[in-house]
């Protein structure tokens, strides 16, 4: 089976969340299941960078503004396609925003040129490959199935994967002609989104199959609370969706061969961790748990619910140790909340020192007002740092609530709260504080959260049904 994934973003090249982690684990986890996975990128810095073995296998006279060519070569592990155009990607830092923090205006066209190679390598191969599957991710990659028919390529069967909905890749419909989009397609059965152009909903309209990251995030896409204008659409769309949990990659997070951290194998043998962890933070000792937050900070994130909630756990003996950027107001707000001795708040992103935080924590904070999947609560119950987690999406679907009857079974893995409210998240911390504080209780917790299945196999599995299922009603060619 050959499939090309589409996307804006790879790990470990260039990498802003979980998108990255999942489109670059994922090649690998499909190999074992005879699954040949091709990655189609954009030939950012880091990417060009760090590509191996490249050969040009096409040459684009204008590829939205100017010429390109496509190649073909390694980097970190990965089969790559990588589209060389500096018009659109020679540029530094984030891969969407400009240095003044705004997207870039072109993004629209930066990112079609992405639909439109993957596309193009669908319908006319990369040198002697061509997939039998299109695999697009998020709205970078929407437009690829309105140019596919055009192209030849109505034998190649594609699928669109759903990482965030609230991300709908928009332009205004002045931009037809720049995106190279039939008119006859703008309506409600098109691209046409509450008068403008919608990538995302191009891919969710015209996607032979619908992916998303979690189960529950599926069914909550359905509603108008959690589908972002977009909820018709996939009521429209529910026999073509399906949700399959995102994984880790599990060589990566490893307590116990992580080059980032002091390694550990048991709960009990994970105190070193935790111990360096308040040494390099300037943290005191504490009778309470050490509560450890590693994210974007949005008021998707629900990080405001957290400082409202600190001084209940900074009363009940708890600490926070924080690692994020994003919102001004709340880098400030958490900044200042820091002045506390048992808070420690580090602005911008360490992946080192992101694997030393989930490893010393006792606990690690998912307060997400929506969250498709999550990872960093995966994170957690690899290395027994036991999840507090809002009762949604892929958070519902991955943590096994504390509660009574979970318990009493002996497989409690964390901690959910709902609503997503302070007042519940506090409810939540003093829960965690009570837990901890029985220690048979707690380490039953952390080798319950140690055990639990993070990995790919599972999920992997579910996405090379999908293909085979989809390859079963066409007549696919074969590799030239």
């Amino acid at each position: 089976m050959r499939v090309l994934s589409v996307a804006s973003e790879i790990a470990p090249l260039v990498k802003t969340g979980g998108l990255a982690d999942v489109t670059g684990a994922l090649p690998a986890a499909l190999a074992g299941m005879d699954v040949h996975m091709r990655s189609l990128v954009p030939g950012y810095p880091a990417v060009m960078a760090a590509l191996q073995e490249a050969e040009t296998v096409h040459a684009f006279d204008d590829l939205f503004g100017g010429p390109a060519v496509l190649l073909q070569g390694r980097g970190a592990g990965l089969d790559l396609l990588v589209i060389d155009a500096p018009h659109l990607y020679d540029r530094p830092g984030n891969p969407y925003l400009g240095p003044d923090g705004r997207d870039w205006p072109d993004n629209p066209e930066r990112f079609a040129a992405l639909s439109w190679v993957g596309a193009h390598v669908a319908a006319h191969s990369a040198g002697a490959w061509r997939p039998q599957v299109l695999h697009g991710h998020d709205w970078q990659a929407g437009f690829m199935t309105e140019y596919l028919p055009r192209m030849g390529g109505t034998d190649v069967r594609s699928v669109l994967t759903i990482h965030n909905i609230a991300f709908t890749g928009t332009a205004d419909p002045g931009r037809l002609h720049s995106l190279r989009l039939d008119p006859a397609r703008f309506n409600s059965e098109g691209y046409e989104f509450w008068g403008g152009i919608s990538a995302l909903k191009a891919g969710l309209m015209s996607a032979d199959a619908l992916t998303t990251v979690s189960p529950s995030y599926a069914d909550e896409l359905m509603t108008p609370e959690f589908g972002m204008g977009l909820d018709g659409v996939m009521r429209h769309r529910q026999a073509a969706l399906t949700g399959i949990l995102n994984g880790i990659d599990e060589q990566v997070w490893d307590p116990a061969t992580d080059p980032a951290i002091v390694p550990f194998t048991d709960p009990a043998s994970k105190a070193a961790a935790k111990a360096a962890l308040r040494v390099e933070l300037g943290l005191p000792q504490a009778e309470g748990p050490l509560c450890v937050i590693v994210s974007r900070m949005t008021h998707q994130k629900g990080l405001d619910l957290v400082l409202e909630a600190l001084p209940a756990l900074t009363a009940a003996g708890g600490q926070l140790a924080l690692l994020g950027s994003g919102d001004p107001v709340l880098e400030q707000a958490f900044l200042q909340a820091a002045a506390d001795p048992n808070i420690a708040v580090r602005i911008g992103y360490d992946e080192a020192l992101s694997h030393r935080l989930i490893a010393g924590g006792d606990a690690i904070l998912v307060p997400s007002r929506f969250e498709p999947c999550g990872l960093t609560q995966l994170y957690g119950l690899r290395y027994g740092t036991i999840p507090v987690v809002a009762l949604t999406g892929g958070l519902a679907d991955t943590v096994i609530n504390a509660s009574p009857a979970g318990l009493a079974r002996g497989v409690a893995t964390g901690i959910q709260f709902a609503p997503v409210t302070a007042v519940a998240l506090r409810g939540a911390l003093m829960r965690l504080a009570t837990l901890y504080a029985d220690r048979d209780t707690w380490s039953r917790m952390q080798a319950n959260a140690m055990a639990h299945p993070v990995g790919w196999g599972q999920s992997a599995r579910a996405y090379a049904d999908l293909y085979a299922r989809l390859t079963r009603t066409s007549s696919p060619k074969t590799s030239r």
